[in-house]
């Protein structure tokens, strides 16, 4: 093992700290001393490869590269350099050099994954003269940066950037089954990794028989370890944006409810009661629709986590559509609480009543059902 110099370890404890231009101030008054020193050219490069000066970074790497063409520092930084400038199709001979010097590795094989899959890709693109790949189309293009994720993961079975590498791969293909074990080694690895635990909750949340409530709930717990998370965040508005969706079936069976009570539609099979009700029998159909909105919104309501009720109140303040829905459903009650309550001495009111509550939630229903999704 090489060992460093005392100014480029200390150099190296300045770019741990993050302070890049002291870091680069002192390699560079070693390197006016000691030219020769690859170890200080190649901490030069990492330093302007995090300002996100990657010319400057593949600048210092050449100066490596020169001093020993087979150095492994200098050829992954000369690598890591030319994606930063945007040189994923040009940086396969490098990564490959850099495979021939460390076989043992796994990143640098992992990346040479990512830059012949891109080739590949593009290569493709171009012969074909479409922008759109098929599955199956895409399997048969990543044969050869599929192997060498493979490769990678064997070398590295702790190394998330060949699991995130090979699940792209894996993905793009159509492969599921082997995406979402991919997906499982990631969370093992890193069980905060936003992109997968992204893909795992949207993947629970659209399962067939997860309801609204259920899949806000996963997105609250996913959101609770990633808070920054504007996807996930915005999945959760749209999970609770469907809850309260549901709380206008809930309005219409009130509505249904009271008019069934007082038979708003007679007809020969079925003729209409003597008007105007008893007031047990009103009183009744109250205490039905008073169960349809406790069984159905409040206890549903207590029993969601405290995260999804703080977002179903956010989303109200938020959202106009929100509101929008919430006042369909409580006109649509009140409706329903007209008709039953009062003693009518005939169905014209009722009916009325009947129409004007139901036709808002009809002509919107489905409607804004895209803003759900």
């Amino acid at each position: 093992m090489t060992t460093l110099h005392p100014t480029v370890e200390q150099a190296q404890a300045l770019i741990e700290f993050e302070r890049y231009d002291q870091a680069l101030a002192l390699l560079g008054r070693h390197l006016a001393e000691d030219p020769a020193d690859i170890r200080a050219w190649v901490k030069i490069g990492y330093c302007h490869l995090n300002t996100e000066a990657p010319r400057q970074a593949r600048e210092a790497a050449d100066e490596a590269l020169k001093l020993d063409p087979e150095d492994y520092g200098a050829l992954m930084l000369r690598a890591r350099a030319m994606v930063g400038d945007g040189g994923w199709l040009n940086v396969e001979p490098v990564l490959r050099e850099a495979v021939r010097v460390a076989p043992e590795e796994s990143y640098p094989r992992a990346m040479l994954a990512d830059a012949v899959w891109r080739a590949a890709i593009v290569k493709h693109a171009r012969a074909s003269g479409t922008g759109t790949i098929s599955h199956a189309e895409m399997d048969r293009v990543s044969g050869e940066a599929a192997d060498l994720a493979m490769e990678a993961l064997r070398l590295g079975p702790e190394d998330l950037y060949a699991h995130e590498v090979a699940h792209r791969i894996a993905s793009a293909a159509g492969n599921g089954t082997v995406s979402d074990q991919l997906d499982e080694a990631i969370l093992r690895i890193d069980p905060t990794h936003s992109e997968a635990l992204a893909r795992q909750t949207k993947k629970t949340a659209e399962a067939p028989g997860v309801n609204a409530a259920q899949a806000a709930e996963l997105y609250a717990g996913a959101l609770a370890g990633q808070p920054d998370s504007a996807w996930m965040r915005q999945q959760l508005d749209r999970a609770t944006y469907r809850l309260l969706r549901g709380t206008r079936w809930l309005a219409l069976l009130c509505l249904v409810t009271a008019g069934a009570m007082i038979n708003l539609f007679p007809s020969e099979d079925h003729p209409g009661p003597a008007l105007p009700l008893p007031i047990a029998q009103r009183l009744w159909s109250m205490v039905i629709m008073a169960a349809i909105w406790g069984f159905g919104a409040w206890r549903r309501y207590r029993k969601l986590r405290t995260g999804v009720q703080l977002n179903v109140r956010s989303l109200i303040r938020r959202g106009r559509w929100a509101r929008v829905v919430l006042a369909q459903s409580g006109w649509a009650t009140l409706c329903a609480l007209l008709i039953a309550g009062p003693a009518w001495a005939e169905l014209a009111g009722p009916r009325l009543l009947f129409w004007t509550g139901l036709v808002p939630i009809a002509a919107t229903i489905w409607f804004d059902k895209n803003k759900a999704r």
